[in-house]
């Protein structure tokens, strides 16, 4: 029996994932979470043997709540999204996860997927693979990203200064130019246009 962790902060979408694959003969749902921080706590209290893990989950994503389980555990993760973002299957890849797939995906073949990450192979969807091998390099420094990765809890400069152990006027410097570099008209939407890239 392969014991498995669902993630989603979209109730309705958790609870029929969850309830489609308990009809699978050889699944079962050990534990449901509807936040990043609650499939972290769940997955060490459960031990689950695959965590399916939405990537647009509150208050972090499910990538960070992905890095945190596999840093822990022997938990191999998929990760559910909407969006196809090049950026993030690297960042997925390199962080250890299994499985990379659509929403769109019907629950049989999630099914089918668990199982071949079960046996200790890799999935990822063809449509998001084609396009992480056509993305563009991204435009902005590694300490551009640091900040902007700082701001997106709507902390300022000077938090974001303490974060980064940078002076709060450095701090103005790189957001000013991550921000003209993306054509954002301030450092949230910059933030935002950084993390739906998968760059953050």
């Amino acid at each position: 029996m392969i014991r498995l962790l669902i993630a989603d902060d979209e109730d309705l979408l958790r609870g029929a994932l969850a309830a489609l694959l308990e009809l699978e003969d050889d699944l079962t749902v050990a534990a449901e979470a509807a936040t990043s921080t609650d499939a972290v706590r769940l997955a060490r209290e459960h031990r689950p043997d695959i965590a399916v893990l939405d990537l647009e989950m509150p208050p972090a994503d499910g990538l960070h709540a992905a890095e945190r389980i596999r840093a822990e555990l022997p938990t191999q993760i998929i990760l559910v999204t909407r969006h196809a973002r090049p950026g993030v299957l690297r960042r997925a890849l390199a962080a250890g996860v299994r499985g990379f797939v659509p929403k769109t995906t019907p629950a049989t073949r999630l099914a089918e997927i668990v199982r071949d990450v079960a046996a200790g192979r890799r999935y990822v969807d063809p449509d998001i693979a084609a396009s992480a091998l056509t993305e563009n390099d991204r435009p902005l420094t590694g300490r551009e990203l640091e900040v902007l990765r700082a701001s997106r809890t709507g902390a300022s400069v000077t938090e974001i200064a303490a974060e980064v152990h940078l002076a709060p006027g450095t701090v103005r410097n790189y957001l000013s130019s991550a921000m003209a570099k993306l054509g954002a008209n301030s450092r949230h939407a910059a933030a935002h246009r950084a993390w739906e890239e998968g760059w953050i």
